[in-house]
């Protein structure tokens, strides 16, 4: 989901604020969420033996809790359609135009929509799914739906973590690339630099602010 298009943080002369503290810690705890839920999921199947379940489940409410969180900065600090596809995505593509993207690609906007669809579709199955376990706060219910009902939802959950180990591998291969690696760093440390702004970016799609 979006980041703000303006920059306000002061930074050293020669660099644009691509993204702020808030959104690299919302990341990388995203990030660290995810993996212990595919660790926690897929390593008993495939033969490590540990007491996984209250791992799992206790994970699944740190990830809902930071998605809420930034779905609430999104729609209320953010710019939210920073990250929407609009009409000149759609020129550019369809037209095989060469033109510099905003603050993110078309390609960078279709996987941040793949990657939300199933982190939400997770969530809302894990959530209903946390009825069939006791945990110190509810005794579990297996009777909210049919069999069939659990099995459309085990069936979602499942498919969900496997589409994820896919994107978790198509992010990583990105990241990993040199043409990338200004990416990756504003991740890490928050900014760009103005050559690659201007190399990469069309500043009247994002109005980004160098400051000194």
């Amino acid at each position: 989901m979006a980041n703000s298009q303006t920059n306000t943080t002061p930074l050293q002369a020669g660099r644009i604020q691509r993204h702020k503290l808030a959104d690299r810690i919302y990341h990388w705890v995203m990030a660290v969420a995810v993996l212990i839920l595919l660790g926690s999921s897929l390593l008993p199947i495939l033969g490590w033996k540990f007491a996984w379940l209250d791992l799992h489940w206790i994970t699944g409410l740190v990830l809902t809790i930071a998605v809420l969180f930034h779905i609430v900065r999104a729609l209320g600090w953010q710019n939210f359609w920073a990250m929407m596809i609009d009409g000149q995505d759609m020129r550019d593509a369809l037209g095989g135009s060469a033109n510099k993207p905003g603050k993110y690609t078309l390609a960078q906007k279709l996987y941040h929509l793949a990657v939300s669809g199933l982190i939400l579709a997770g969530i809302a199955t894990g959530l209903v799914m946390l009825r069939k376990i006791d945990t110190p706060f509810w005794n579990r219910d297996p009777y909210w739906f049919s069999d069939q009902g659990w099995g459309a939802i085990y069936a979602v959950h499942g498919f969900v973590a496997m589409a994820l180990v896919t994107m978790i591998m198509i992010h990583v291969y990105f990241a990993l690339r040199p043409d990338e690696w200004r990416l990756t760093r504003s991740m890490f440390r928050g900014w760009i630099t103005s050559k690659e702004y201007r190399d990469h970016h069309d500043p009247k799609r994002w109005q980004a602010k160098e400051e000194a």
